[in-house]
């Protein structure tokens, strides 16, 4: 299927769901209050599924991230992944924002928030610690979420996984060598199992899935029916995912959000200005160098957001549960999606300014 045809399924599987994409930032938001509220009135719950655990990853908030991404992975077409060559400028300008340039605007943004504007509200051991957690979320670009991100953006799916997957690779070998050299010390342990179990959870098992089922399914009734029926039935289960996603997560770290208002209002401050700040610089690079929208959205995305759930388990592995460096990914989890639905918006709006 071509790239226009890819384009043009998600256009259609989306205008079935149209009623959660036009309110997705109230859903989030009413999502973000019952996610707090379960927490605090039902304890039981969270505590209970926080017992599926493995390598500090929760199982329960995989499967539902695996239900956002995989009808992203069912709509992929599979040999145009070998075009992904044609076009390595998207690549070039992911990798290098991503990894050059972003961990250490975030540890400069954070820094000069945290240690000098805020220095009258925090004190100075604790916005270490915030800053910590601020590193953590800078040196780790953005997996799961980013297939949701290009979705509602019409992003070229099969570059996307390209991109995310590159990423990935590198994440491996650079993330505890970026956040050692950031906190300047030299014996940190970053949980190398939940990096790769990760990679496990949100890229090999929906890929697999995804082209299995797809193959299977044409096969059987054909392209049309795949692209008219399946796809459209399938569609709704990204955002019923990321809401109920949302709900499970605010719903672990309700009480640390409820003890700690106005540290979390300044720790957003800086988070906020690095994330438009990186999906500008990508955003608008891939705009000089006239690069295809649906390459170019995706992948300033992906800078512009978090692998949230690897720096949140860093911080708890690092510094502890009630540690300010967790409390402050956890601010990133808070802030990411409701900022991040309106860059999107952002990048729908200015379609027209980029090639087709």
């Amino acid at each position: 299927m071509s790239n226009k045809a890819e384009i043009a399924t998600a256009e259609e599987t989306s205008g079935g769901m149209g009623l959660f994409e036009r309110y997705l930032s109230v859903w989030v938001a009413l999502a973000i209050i019952v996610g707090v509220a379960l927490g605090q009135l039902a304890p039981a719950v969270p505590e209970i599924l926080s017992r599926f655990e493995y390598a500090q990853v929760s199982i329960p908030i995989a499967i539902l991230i695996w239900a956002m991404i995989f009808p992203m992975m069912a709509q992929i077409d599979f040999s145009a992944i070998v075009g992904v060559r044609k076009e390595p400028k998207g690549l070039a300008i992911t990798t290098t924002v991503n990894w050059l340039i972003k961990p250490f605007t975030m540890f400069a943004i954070a820094w000069f928030f945290l240690t000098v504007v805020f220095e009258p509200w925090i004190a100075p051991q604790l916005a270490s610690e915030y800053l910590a957690g601020a590193i953590l979320l800078g040196a780790a670009p953005c997996t799961a979420m980013v297939f949701v991100w290009s979705y509602l953006t019409k992003g070229d799916a099969a570059y996307t996984l390209v991109q995310v997957s590159l990423n990935d690779i590198i994440m491996l070998f650079a993330f505890a060598p970026i956040v050692v050299f950031l906190l300047g010390i030299s014996d940190i342990q970053v949980p190398w199992d939940t990096v790769l179990l990760s990679v496990i959870l949100y890229i090999v098992i929906p890929l697999a899935a995804g082209y299995l089922t797809r193959r299977t399914l044409i096969a059987r009734h054909g392209q049309h029916w795949y692209d008219e029926v399946f796809l459209k039935r399938i569609g709704p289960v990204t955002p019923a995912a990321l809401i109920v996603t949302l709900v499970l997560l605010f719903a672990f770290q309700g009480e640390v959000i409820l003890e700690n208002p106005l540290h979390i209002a300044l720790i957003a401050v800086p988070l906020v200005i690095q994330t438009v700040f990186i999906f500008l610089l990508a955003y608008g690079w891939a705009r000089l160098w006239k690069v295809r929208h649906c390459i170019a959205a995706p992948g300033a995305m992906i800078g512009a957001s978090n692998f949230f759930e690897l720096a949140v388990a860093a911080a708890i592995a690092l510094f502890g549960l009630q540690s300010g460096a967790a409390l402050a990914t956890v601010v990133g989890v808070l802030v990411e999606v409701p900022l991040m639905l309106v860059l999107v918006r952002i990048a729908n709006r200015t379609r027209g300014a980029f090639p087709d």
